[in-house]
């Protein structure tokens, strides 16, 4: 065995169709205590604790739920630094952790991520236009943020926790950081599979919504400012999307605001938003 170059923590709640290939894909080709892995697992009803166990990580299990309860839990049995912190339906190789590792150690970081990698298939036509907009709209302004791995130095992590019980940890950690203590790492890659329904993205976008609103309220503020419509129309008229993927975007994103504000009046917060259209069992 040799020491850790870095902990990897992972929340999964009810994961089991996905957590194994994941979990294959991360430790394929790496030494004997290369990577200091643990899987929490969070109010699950499933087998997810006994697939993380059968791939040979450590398994921490807890009945309490919510994703910054899982991330903490996990944090407590890092053995080292750098931390990662994998959402557990992503795919990530062993090499972009490496490099991941190697972008960590670099003067002046303290946060850093892969670039995604998107997967629509299975995804219906009108998820598929919703995302290709959604992606262009915000993929200059992303960083730490979407792409379901975020690295932490030490000094970093002394910055984000304890984590909060916030709804969006990517978001409090990309607002966490200034421009130049962050860094997307383009040797490294995250395969993402967005939702493969409209419903699902809405569902999604719902919580992103709201965990935007609460960051603001916690006095976490957005570097990057605001999307705005012209940035859409840019993209139309510059013909980078099609006026039909544009009319598909703007009608989601009214439904968007819609749920948004009724499940806010309504008090529904949640702690795990879990898109069930993309949770499928994958081929390694």
């Amino acid at each position: 065995m040799i020491p850790p170059i870095v902990s990897i923590v992972v929340p999964a709640h009810n994961e089991e169709a996905v957590l194994a290939n994941g979990l294959s894909r991360l430790l394929d080709g790496t030494a004997p205590g290369e990577f200091d892995v643990v899987v929490v697992a969070n109010a699950c009803s499933d087998r997810t604790a006994e697939v993380a166990a059968k791939a040979g990580v450590r398994v921490v299990e807890t009945v309490a739920p919510g994703k910054a309860n899982a991330l903490r839990l996990g944090d407590e049995e890092c053995r080292t630094f750098p931390r990662a912190y994998v959402d557990a339906d992503v795919e990530l190789t062993a090499q972009s952790v490496r490099a991941l590792v190697a972008a960590a150690a670099e003067p002046g970081v303290l946060a850093c991520a892969p670039v995604p990698r998107w997967d629509l298939s299975g995804a219906g036509r009108i998820a598929v236009r919703v995302h290709k907009v959604h992606e262009q709209l915000i993929a200059p302004y992303r960083a730490l943020s979407g792409v379901g791995v975020y690295v932490l130095t030490e000094e970093g992590h002394a910055r984000v926790f304890p984590m909060p019980d916030v709804i969006s940890d990517d978001g409090l950690v990309h607002r966490s950081f200034t421009p130049e203590e962050r860094r997307v790492v383009r040797d490294a890659w995250s395969l993402v599979r967005p939702a493969r329904t409209v419903s699902g993205h809405l569902k999604r976008r719902v919580r992103v919504r709201q965990g935007n609103r609460q960051l603001d309220a916690l006095g976490a503020p957005l570097p990057e400012g605001r999307l705005e419509l012209g940035a859409l129309r840019a993209l139309v008229a510059t013909r980078r999307v099609s006026p039909l993927d544009a009319a598909c975007y703007l009608a989601v994103l009214v439904l968007d605001r819609v749920l948004t504000r009724v499940r806010t009046l309504r008090g529904r917060q949640g702690h795990w938003g879990t898109d069930a259209s993309s949770r499928t069992a994958m081929g390694g």
